[in-house]
């Protein structure tokens, strides 16, 4: 039976003026099964790597015309050739030049004359090096296929639980109405409605959270900006959840006024949802503090709690969107809130972090850009 010898698959360019010098590094690189192109110049360098795209080119740098310097800054110009590897072959032993060598793009250096061991050694590597990073830009490109796969899945089913849940809501009320005083004379029928009816108003916030999370993620959430007082926004925000505070108490302390830029229906849901986290965590007759604060470049809200803490581990996954179930699990979830609650104030151009420790509670911020509001013009100006 006839065995014939793979091909090889890895492909090297050679650059040189010497004719002596490229014979000598073919000779090596062919024993290592390698296919090796030749290109006298800079020239014809650039023509070869740009009609085929090499694995790793091995670039002299003494050439005339151009030299390899020049050779390399136009690969790296180029952005089909860019990421290929080049290393410099040189009999210059002066630090400026390598350092030269490695600003201009190239990943390595080899003084002239050459060693069979050193060469075949560099160049191994970087090829070893290329490999990998090939692969995790395939891995990379295949997580974003699958996170739009998943982005979109989910948009799906989400989108189409609206409508059932639009029908149980109204068939909710209709069966109020239907009841009438029945209900009131009966209260088991009057707790499962209210039950009903507080279920269905949960999902159906859930479910446009998780749509307007996809929409801020995606920049398809249209804002409606105007000039408005953080502090007014957030003393809206207390009263709508100032029944759910129960015993515990809230401390505000503020500077007047802190103007801001944005959209303060998307703002309010922000805080509304920091203080109802706020709440939850805080155990009855607590205290939690909110300072909003005008700083020099922006506008700073931070809800203060009394209530169990995050471990480090946590801090950041609970913004994410898809690590609720690992981070319900370890008892400090918080639901999808956050996640829409980071992307709102980075969709404003601010940020949002938390500063928190086991057992000593947890101080959730904001910012957001300061912005001067526009001064008003009298009649007389």
């Amino acid at each position: 039976m006839n065995t014939q010898t793979p091909e090889p698959t890895v492909s090297l360019l050679l650059v040189d003026d010497s004719l002596a010098n490229l014979q000598v590094l073919a000779g090596m690189l062919k024993q290592l099964r390698y296919q090796v192109r030749l290109a006298p110049s800079g020239e014809l360098a650039l023509r070869s790597a740009r009609h085929s795209p090499p694995d790793l080119i091995l670039l002299d740098i003494n050439m005339p015309d151009m030299n390899g310097y020049e050779v390399c800054t136009q690969l790296k110009a180029d952005e089909t050739l860019k990421a290929i590897p080049v290393i410099f072959l040189s009999a210059l032993t002066e630090t400026l030049d390598k350092v030269k060598a490695f600003k201009v793009g190239g990943v390595d250096y080899i003084t002239k004359p050459f060693q069979l061991e050193e060469v075949t050694t560099r160049v191994k590597t970087h090829l070893a090096l290329r490999d990998r990073e090939r692969r995790l830009q395939a891995s990379y490109a295949r997580l974003q296929q699958l996170e739009e796969l998943r982005d979109d899945l989910v948009h799906m089913v989400v989108h189409d639980l609206r409508s059932p849940l639009y029908a149980m809501r109204i068939s909710g009320s209709l069966l109020n109405d239907l009841l009438g005083t029945a209900m009131t004379d009966n209260k088991d029928i009057q707790e499962i409605l209210e039950a009903l009816t507080g279920a269905t108003s949960r999902m159906e916030d859930l479910v446009n959270q998780v749509l307007d999370i996809s929409r801020l993620d995606s920049g398809e959430m249209p804002l409606c900006k105007n000039y408005g007082d953080l502090v007014v926004i957030a003393c809206s925000a207390m009263k709508s959840v100032a029944p759910l505070a129960d015993k515990r108490s809230l401390i505000l302390e503020h500077q007047d006024p802190c103007p801001v830029f944005c959209d303060q229906g998307i703002i309010s849901r922000v805080i509304v949802n920091l203080l109802s986290n706020a709440i939850k965590f805080t155990p009855p007759d607590g205290i939690m503090s909110l300072e909003i604060s005008h700083r020099a470049r922006d506008v700073r809200f931070a809800v203060t709690d009394t209530g169990p803490g995050i471990p480090p581990e946590f801090q950041n996954k609970i913004f994410e969107k898809y690590n609720q179930g690992e981070i319900r699990r370890s008892g400090v979830g918080t639901g999808l809130g956050l996640a829409f609650c980071k992307l709102a104030v980075e969709t404003h151009g601010g940020r949002m972090g938390v500063i928190s420790a086991p057992g000593k509670g947890s101080t959730f911020w904001f910012t957001l850009p300061g912005i001067a509001p526009p001064r008003r013009r009298r009649a007389c100006d």
